[in-house]
């Protein structure tokens, strides 16, 4: 591609992005097919395609194998309160969240004992394994609002901790779908610390395809650890797409501090 062709398909871009803003591409509809607008526009096929593969990047469009190219529902981000634990807070804060947002909250999850890996040891504060003993239960989700997909999150909770109480498995039992901190007050390990490290990067394939995403769209990633008197007793990676949420971290201070 040439020095003009690479500022064409720029402008074929911006040119279909101005129709979509205008409304005259709307949600679900159909955009021009790669080679309609290579002759329209009296460009090659690659130029067209690079023209579309902006659209697909910035999430204004998905392309569906053998179907063509479509506008995408361009979400309005939502605010997500960090600060979810509240002494006078029962159930699952996620759903406390997405109720305050007028939003219905759903999640599937699958939990398994395991190994932990080498990073999780050390968030959580484990020795050297023992064999192949699992030593950790590991709980993948997949949450949901208003049936549309939002969040992934992988749990880590020590056996040592949990192994033979109530709370167990985090989502079967008297106790399933607490929120972690209500979980752990049950068994005598009240949550007094926690800390979470914000990131971003590009979602892997299998991410973006849960959460219905183009491949390569922007991730926010959070690493959160939940200590009780010093001791971890939780920890997770949470996943969410940067084109829904805004975090907002917040907390009350203590009289005099």
């Amino acid at each position: 591609m040439d020095y003009g062709e690479r500022h064409l398909y720029l402008r074929i871009a911006d040119e279909l992005k101005s129709r979509i803003m205008s409304g005259e591409f709307n949600e679900g509809d159909k955009l021009p097919s790669i080679p309609e607008l290579a002759r329209t526009k009296g460009t090659s096929r690659s130029t067209a395609a690079d023209a579309i593969g902006v659209l697909v990047a910035e999430g204004l469009a998905v392309s569906r194998s053998g179907s063509g190219t479509y506008v995408r529902r361009k979400p309005q981000l939502q605010r997500l309160v960090r600060a979810w634990y509240r002494g006078n807070r029962s159930g699952s804060p996620f759903a406390a969240e997405m109720e305050a947002q007028g939003r219905r909250a759903a999640w599937d999850y699958a939990s398994r004992t395991a190994q932990a890996p080498e990073p999780i040891r050390e968030r959580l504060g484990l020795g050297q394994p023992t064999g192949d003993v699992p030593d950790v239960l590991r709980t993948e989700y997949l949450f949901s609002a208003d049936g549309q997909p939002v969040m992934l999150s992988t749990s880590w909770e020590p056996l040592e901790i949990t192994r033979g109480t109530p709370i167990a498995m985090p989502e079967e039992g008297p106790h399933a779908g607490r929120g972690v901190a209500e979980r752990m007050l049950v068994i005598g390990h009240p949550i007094d610390g926690w800390r979470e490290t914000v990131g971003a990067r590009l979602g892997t394939a299998e991410e973006c395809a849960k959460l219905a995403h183009p491949q390569g769209s922007v991730m926010l990633t959070i690493e959160r650890v939940y200590e009780s008197r010093g001791r971890v007793v939780e920890t997770a990676d949470i996943v969410l797409p940067g084109d829904l949420y805004l975090l907002e971290y917040s907390a009350r201070m203590g009289a005099g501090e």
